[in-house]
């Protein structure tokens, strides 16, 4: 049995475009229709409608804090036409969390942007900054009384990385330069976002807010111990991993470090291009570990290595997506099971965690992927919009009144 602080937080996430629906002014949900995608978000989950519903059942599994996102395109549909309506519908959302003594945590930019933020070149925009500003002084002025956690950015290199340089996310670019102006425009943003909300709370003399990003890592491995592998994996675990958390950190912007972990990748160059360098992986099937229906490898040893790592930061750290696509339940409960034992045997190693959030509570629109990869605690039955709790849910739901981790899990 292994015993959590009593302080933790426990709970699951959410994002806006991935499950409430109807996110029309959005530039996915215009390139959804442009290229035809298969599957289309539409209705999505209609969290949008159903999202008391889904915080009751947050509660009943004895979650003490949900992230969640803003959708900015909701928001302002028009550049600096923002509608109260949906203004007074985060508030409500938030007010909804409060009142089942669920903690939120709010992420501003969850990869959708506003239709007008996109045709005006999106983040390679050099005064993308100005715009973000705008739309986040808005939400955080109307939130803040609620709300201590702040995620300005998610996932900003996974970002960069699918939309930029892989080509498969909107717009479609394939280019190192233009990825890299996007990943430095994000970051400028992040810099000036945390010290406009500091200045906000300040202002109004609240408690100060606890500000970061979510920032995806992997454990990098060599499928074979070439030179080629192993200056590619240090290549990527620097750039992929630690240059953006090293950039706040000298900005001193980031209040904890906000840990998105799913898998490793296992690297494999073929040739001793810039391109293969930072792209090639092995296509052999040579890693014999367990996987998620995606294909990644299940290596929660990953997030022990990673964790140990993040120490020099001295900062918090706080999990805020952990989570497995499968149609096995039994291996989501495996999942989570072994990447918590990693978290605690971390704690026990010195370093401070705040919380682990498992993604995600409902099963969800998966991007490019559409409705197929199921991560949730919750089952949406995509006809109906009907929710069924699975075991796996239950079992983490006694973690999280416990704060003990037991493999065996009697419900």
């Amino acid at each position: 049995m292994l015993q959590f602080p009593k302080s933790f937080f426990w709970g699951a996430a959410t994002s806006s475009y991935q499950v409430e629906g109807d996110n029309v002014n959005s530039d996915w949900w215009e390139w959804e229709k442009r290229i035809a995608l298969k599957g289309p978000c539409q209705k999505a989950c209609r969290h949008y409608d159903l999202y008391r519903e889904d915080f009751d059942l947050a509660k009943q599994l004895n979650h003490n804090s949900h992230r969640l996102s803003i959708e900015w395109s909701r928001l302002e549909p028009e550049e600096g036409r923002f509608l109260a309506k949906e203004l007074e519908h985060y508030k409500l959302v938030i007010d909804a969390l409060k009142e089942r003594n669920i903690e939120p945590i709010v992420t501003l930019h969850h990869f959708t942007n506003p239709l007008w933020f996109a045709k005006i070149g999106g983040w390679q925009n050099k005064n993308a900054h100005k715009y973000f500003l705008r739309y986040a002084e808005k939400i955080i002025e109307l939130l803040c009384e609620n709300v201590r956690f702040w995620v300005t950015i998610n996932e900003p290199m996974v970002y960069a990385y699918h939309a930029y340089i892989l080509g498969a996310w909107p717009p479609q670019e394939k280019s190192f330069l233009k990825a890299q102006a996007v990943v430095d425009n994000l970051a400028l943003s992040h810099i000036k976002a945390y010290s406009l909300i500091h200045g906000i709370y300040k202002k109004r003399n609240l408690p100060k807010p606890f500000v970061s990003i979510a920032k995806n890592m992997q454990l990098f491995e060599p499928c074979k111990r070439t030179l080629k592998n192993n200056l590619a994996v240090y290549l990527r675990d620097k750039t992929f991993n630690f240059n953006f958390l090293d950039k706040l950190t000298k900005h001193k912007t980031l209040d904890f470090i906000g840990i998105n972990y799913y898998t490793r990748s296992l690297v494999d160059v073929k040739k001793w291009y810039f391109k293969n360098l930072f792209l090639d992986c092995c296509k052999e099937n040579h890693s014999q570990l367990e996987k998620n229906s995606l294909g990644w490898d299940i290596y929660p040893e990953g997030l022990y290595s990673l964790l140990l790592r993040l120490k020099r930061y001295n900062l918090p750290i706080f999990i805020l997506e952990n989570g497995i696509c499968t149609e096995d339940d039994t291996l989501r409960w495996a999942f989570i099971y072994r990447h918590l034992k990693s978290l605690y045997l971390a704690i026990r190693e010195g370093v401070n965690i705040l919380g682990y959030i498992y993604w995600s509570l409902i099963d969800n629109f998966e991007w490019d992927k559409g409705f197929s990869q199921r991560f949730g605690l919750i089952e949406v039955d995509y006809n109906t919009y009907n929710r069924r709790i699975r075991e796996s849910a239950m079992c983490f739901a006694q973690v999280c009144k416990t704060g003990m981790l037991n493999h065996s899990c009697s419900n």
